[in-house]
């Protein structure tokens, strides 16, 4: 008897045998889980865009006061040739 069939035979035993009983609140629980799986997974998303949205906000405002694209004017002079 290979490795395999074995293992078929036992699956199949424990298929065939009794079932064991399940909890009464069981699927309750199950589903007050999910609710709250489901609940925390919106809260997070929405956090998520907030904090994206705030941020671009933030890099529009700072851009708009400081013009990072505009170069600054030299502090120094070149030097003068040919007096």
């Amino acid at each position: 008897m290979s490795p395999f069939d074995r293992k078929e035979a036992q699956v199949r035993a424990l298929l065939e045998g009794p079932h064991p009983t399940v909890p009464a609140g069981l699927a309750a629980a199950a589903a007050a889980h999910g609710r709250r799986m489901l609940r925390r997974r919106r809260a997070l998303r929405r956090f998520g865009w907030t904090v994206l949205c705030a941020a671009a906000l933030a890099f529009a405002v700072w851009a708009a006061l400081t013009h990072p694209w505009v170069t600054p004017p030299a502090d120094v002079s070149p030097p003068l040739e040919g007096w």
